[in-house]
C-alpha cells in the first residue's frame, strides 16, 4: 500500500472541520509538521509525534501525541496549535480575508515523507463584499448568494477598533447578511473610542432597516469584548430595532475609554454618549478604583493580566449601579459567551449577572450563557491558532495576557461558534413565526 496523507475536505470554510489521516505508514514513530504563512508575512508552525501501529494508519481525530504542541486527541489540533515563528511583515494585512494555505508534512519511522495541503476560506462561494459609506457609516456588507431577503447581523469589534470583516464574512457564509460596522480606527471614523455617540449606531440600525430590508425585520447585534458591552447597550437603548444580542466576553457595566481613548485624556474618560450626554462609567469618581493591575504585571517580566482591576472597581456599589447596563430593556433573545480564565476582565461574572438580571426581570425571550471553562478572552471562530495567549493591544501597544490555554481556547472557539449558529437559527425562526 502506498503511503498517503489525506485531508478531507481539502478546500473549505475556515470554520469547517477537517479529517486528517494517513495510511501505508511504517510501524513506529511518525512526526507531523504543519506550516502556514499568513497574508501578513508571519510564519506559523505546529508539530507532534505519534506512534503508528502495525496497521500503518494514523487518524488525527483519535491519535494522542507522544510529544509535541498538543497532548490529546483533539479535532483540528494541527491548526489551532500553530505557533508564530516570525512577526508580520505588514501588520495591515493581519485581518486579510485571503484564503489560508496550510501545508502538512508527515515523516514515518522509515523516513518516508508525504505531504498534503488544505485551504481555509473566509468567503463562501457566491458571498459578495461591499464597502458601506452611506450616511456617514463605515463598514463592510457581506451578502449570501441569492436575492434574499436575509436576516441581518451587525458585527462590532472591541477596544482594538477597526472593521471585523472575518466574522461578518462567516455569518454570510451561513446565510446571514452581515454588516461589519467600524466605529473607530476605521475609514472616516475617529482614531479613538472617546465620546462615541450611540446615535451613530442608531443611524446604522435605521439605515440597515430601510436599505437592506432584513427578512422579518430581524437585526441581531454581535460584539466582542468592548463590542459586547456595546451590543448589550444598543439592545437596551434601541429595543425597537435590535431583534437579538450576541455578547462575546461582554461587560455588564459601562467602562471608560481605558486603553482605547485619546492620549491626552484619562482612562476613565467617557467612551459612549447619547443625546449629547456622556454615559456614566464605573471608573468615574470611584473611590474603589485601583489601576495597579491595569498597569503592571503580577510579577516582573510577565504580561499584564488586568482583570483584577475590574474586580476591584466594583466594590463601590453606587458606581456599580450607576454604570450598570439596563439589559432588562432588551426586547429579544440574548446569547452570552464567557470565559472563566479571562485575563482582560471578569467576563464570566459579568455574564452570570446579566443572566440573573434577565431572569429576575422575567425576560420574555430565551437567554443562554455559554460558559467556557479554563478559556481566556480571545474567543473567536474555530480552527484558527490559539497559541497567542498574550497579545499587543492594537491601540495602547502594551502586551496583555488574555488568559486560558491553547487547548481551552480552541475548545471555546469550537463550542461557542456552534452555539452562535444554533442561537441565530432559533432566533430567526421564532421571529418568522411571530411576524
Amino acid at each position: 500500500m502506498s503511503t498517503q496523507l489525506i485531508v478531507e475536505p481539502v478546500d473549505g470554510l475556515i470554520d469547517q472541520p477537517r479529517h486528517i489521516y494517513a495510511t501505508g505508514l511504517a510501524a513506529g514513530n511518525a512526526t507531523l509538521t504543519t506550516d502556514f504563512i499568513h497574508a501578513d508575512g508571519s510564519r506559523w508552525q505546529s508539530r507532534a509525534t505519534f506512534t503508528v501501529g502495525e496497521n500503518g494508519t494514523l487518524d488525527l481525530d483519535s491519535a494522542i501525541p507522544l510529544e509535541g504542541d498538543w497532548h490529546q486527541a483533539e479535532p483540528g489540533a494541527p491548526l489551532w496549535a500553530l505557533r508564530k515563528l516570525s512577526e508580520p511583515d505588514d501588520v495591515e494585512l493581519s485581518e486579510s480575508l485571503a484564503a489560508r494555505q496550510v501545508t502538512l508534512q508527515l515523516v514515518d519511522a522509515q523516513g518516508t515523507l508525504v505531504r498534503a495541503r488544505l485551504k481555509q476560506r473566509y468567503l463562501a462561494d457566491g458571498v459578495t463584499r461591499r464597502e458601506i459609506r452611506d450616511e456617514g457609516l463605515s463598514g463592510t456588507l457581506f451578502s449570501p448568494p441569492g436575492s434574499g431577503p436575509f436576516p441581518l447581523v451587525i458585527v462590532l469589534n472591541g477596544s482594538g477598533g477597526g472593521v471585523p470583516e472575518a466574522r461578518a464574512a462567516l455569518f454570510a457564509a451561513h446565510g446571514y447578511q452581515s454588516l461589519a460596522l467600524g466605529y473607530f480606527k476605521a475609514a472616516g471614523r475617529p482614531d479613538y473610542i472617546s465620546e462615541t455617540p450611540l446615535e451613530y449606531f442608531q443611524q446604522a440600525l435605521d439605515w440597515a432597516a430601510g436599505a437592506l430590508q432584513p427578512r422579518d425585520d430581524f437585526i441581531a447585534v454581535a460584539g466582542h469584548s468592548r463590542g459586547g458591552e456595546l451590543a448589550l447597550l444598543l439592545g437596551a437603548t434601541f429595543p425597537e430595532r435590535v431583534s437579538a444580542v450576541l455578547g462575546y466576553v461582554p461587560s455588564a457595566v459601562i467602562h471608560g475609554t481605558l486603553r482605547a481613548g485619546r492620549p491626552d485624556e484619562p482612562r476613565d474618560a467617557t467612551a459612549w454618549t447619547f443625546q449629547g450626554q456622556g454615559l456614566r462609567n464605573i471608573w468615574q469618581n470611584n473611590p474603589a478604583a485601583n489601576w495597579h493591575a491595569f498597569d503592571y504585571p503580577g510579577s516582573p517580566g510577565e504580561s499584564i493580566r488586568q482583570a483584577p482591576a475590574f474586580v476591584t472597581v466594583e466594590q463601590h456599589e453606587v458606581s456599580l449601579q450607576a454604570a450598570r447596563i439596563p439589559v432588562e430593556r432588551i426586547a429579544g433573545p440574548v446569547l452570552l459567551i464567557s470565559a472563566t480564565d479571562d485575563g482582560f476582565w471578569p467576563s464570566h461574572d459579568y455574564c452570570h449577572r446579566i443572566s440573573e438580571t434577565l431572569r429576575a426581570s422575567k425576560h420574555r425571550w430565551p437567554v443562554e450563557h455559554v460558559e467556557n471553562l479554563g478559556a481566556g478572552h480571545a474567543i473567536s471562530f474555530p480552527y484558527v491558532p490559539t497559541t497567542e495567549i498574550a497579545r499587543v493591544h492594537p491601540v495602547a501597544g502594551v502586551v496583555i495576557d488574555g488568559g486560558g490555554t491553547p487547548l481551552a481556547n480552541a475548545q471555546a472557539n469550537r463550542r461557542s461558534w456552534q452555539r452562535v449558529l444554533a442561537f441565530l437559527t432559533a432566533a430567526t425562526a421564532a421571529r418568522a413565526y411571530h411576524s
